[in-house]
């Protein structure tokens, strides 16, 4: 959590520190004896102190470690007070972590819930996120003036936290609804993202303030920072929840709308002032008393203590550097297909504009004035509106079957952005077509080489948008490879199941990024198998 306020340096240090002690004192912690340096505040818990000040300002810091045993591994706990810098315009930085360090180190960390510190300072404080307050509690927007005022917070620049955004749907009692409903579903956004209930007085008057990147029916909306109202493409940025998915586990949709807000805490750089604060090394509080044997050996037990933490601390920031390593090969390739997209978009409509050229020109010879300059005669293609309706429509493929869990399939309907609707079926009629060409002998190669090539006439697709194979790691893991292990015909496979690793790519860009699965079958059955379709598949990323 990071979150600034307009309350001086002094106050501020003052203020934390009175809810950190309340905090160790409900965990039943000795609190006696805080003072600079190490302090074992339980059997199984220190706290680290440390604070300066100088020529680039002053921070105070509180670094609690926790060991209940040595299976549990170890919860760490960080406070910092840090003065603005000249560019703050007055502020003073609040930083929280919490963060659990695995006993064993190939173990994944635990997600940490909430804590009570962070609760109590933003209750303490008046805490803000650029030009909005940051609560425990969301605020109402009831009245055009609201709507106004969270339009320009949605749009600020120097906004870090998400806002999420729920609302009320027609005919239920805005209080009871944020009661039983919101409240609930926010419990693990405190201090991780700016919070509203959207009433449906002023819900009109939002949507069509944000006609893009609309909210409404009883569902939630969170909105990421660097928002752009006015760029229809930016509103896949913004994942949507709908009432269905509420209501249906609202505990399990807590736990899923947090995780956007989480990773991007964790991911997202931190304000300059709190970079340049430096990196905590612990020590041990100095005593007065003469070294006896006995000290000696509790002294050597504590620094050797330090010493593991110092080596568990590295070891983590080297896992935090793969992974964001690997985040950033990610990026890149994306990026790289996105280039590759495009050139191949406008290659084919060079083409595609030499075609017609060439085309009139032949009718224009035979003085057939009329066609040469006549609407577009390609067919018209009606897309399904909802992914149950597409699977539906599947009849209208013949050389397709669909094999995989339509229950997998249908759940993109609340998850839905943009344009995967329209991507899916795209996909859905190349391979139809692919497929009949291929059942009938007239396809030569595989369904990417049919993408690139001028035969897929009337429904093309985007040659960058299909992979044919899986990466080594994920063919040659069990795990991974077992869930690309799809459903067939046993007249197919004997075993009623096949690797399927061609697949379609329907989206990117947040957390499900939907894949299509495929086998070609087309010289043998005539079809084509879709054994799945829906959030992407496991890999060594997810």
């Amino acid at each position: 959590m990071v979150v600034s306020t307009v309350t001086d340096y002094v106050d501020t240090c003052a203020i934390a520190e009175q809810e950190l002690v309340a905090w160790l004192a409900s965990k039943r912690y000795d609190t006696s004896g805080l003072a600079e340096g190490r302090t074992e505040v339980a059997d199984h818990a220190t706290l680290d102190r440390d604070h300066e000040s100088g020529m680039n300002g002053a921070y105070s810091r509180w670094r609690m470690r926790e060991t209940p045993s040595a299976a549990s591994g170890t919860w760490q706990s960080t406070l910092v007070v840090r003065s603005g810098l000249p560019k703050d315009e007055g502020r003073t930085w609040v930083q929280v972590d919490i963060e659990h360090q695995p006993a064993d180190a190939s173990a994944f960390p635990i997600p940490a819930n909430t804590p009570g510190i962070a609760r109590s300072l933003l209750s303490a404080l008046e805490a803000r996120d650029g030009q909005a307050d940051v609560t425990t509690t969301p605020a109402f927007i009831e009245d055009d003036d609201d709507v106004d005022d969270l339009i320009e917070e949605l749009c600020d620049s120097s906004r870090r936290m998400p806002v999420v955004i729920a609302t009320v749907p027609f005919g239920k009692d805005p209080d009871d609804w944020s009661r039983k409903i919101v409240e609930p579903l926010f419990r693990n956004l405190h201090g991780l993202a700016v919070l509203y209930v959207l009433a449906p007085t002023a819900q009109a008057r939002f949507n069509r303030a944000l006609e893009f990147h609309p909210v409404f029916g009883g569902g939630v909306r969170t909105y990421m920072p660097e928002l752009d109202p006015a760029w229809k493409p930016d509103a896949q940025r913004h994942p949507v929840m709908s009432r269905r998915t509420i209501e249906a586990n609202v505990r399990r949709a807590a736990a899923i709308l947090a995780n956007l807000p989480q990773r991007l805490a964790s991911r997202i750089a931190l304000p300059a002032a709190l970079l340049s604060v430096p990196r905590q090394r612990s020590r041990l509080r100095p005593r007065s008393d003469s070294a006896d044997i006995k000290q000696l050996r509790s002294d050597y037990a504590a620094l050797t203590l330090l010493l593991d933490e110092a080596e568990q601390a590295e070891g983590m920031r080297v896992s935090e550097v793969n992974d964001l390593y690997a985040e950033l090969t990610v990026a890149e390739r994306a990026a790289h297909d996105l280039r590759g997209e495009n050139e191949e978009l406008y290659d084919k409509f060079q083409e595609s504009q030499r075609l017609i050229r060439f085309l009139r020109e032949q009718l224009e010879a035979t003085g057939d004035f009329i066609t040469a300059y006549s609407a577009d005669s390609a067919p018209a293609i009606t897309y399904p509106e909802t992914f149950a309706e597409l699977l539906d429509r599947l009849r209208e493929l013949p050389f397709l079957a669909f094999t995989g869990n339509s229950k997998i399939t249908q759940k993109l309907d609340s998850q839905s952005v943009d344009n995967w609707l329209n991507v899916a079926w795209d996909g859905l009629l190349a391979l139809n077509h692919f497929a009949d060409a291929s059942a009938g002998g007239k396809a030569s190669g595989d369904f990417l080489n049919w993408c690139k090539s001028e035969a897929s006439g009337v429904f093309p697709f985007p040659a960058a948008k299909v992979a044919m194979r899986e990466s080594d790691t994920v063919a040659n893991n069990g795990k991974l490879r077992g869930e690309r292990m799809l459903p067939v015909p046993e007249v197919i496979a004997a075993e009623g199941k096949v690797f399927m690793q061609a697949h379609l790519k329907i989206g990117r860009g947040n957390t499900v990024a939907p894949r299509l699965h495929f086998y070609e079958d087309g010289p043998r059955s005539g079809k084509v198998y879709v054994g799945y379709l829906g959030p992407h598949l496991r890999n060594t990323l997810t």
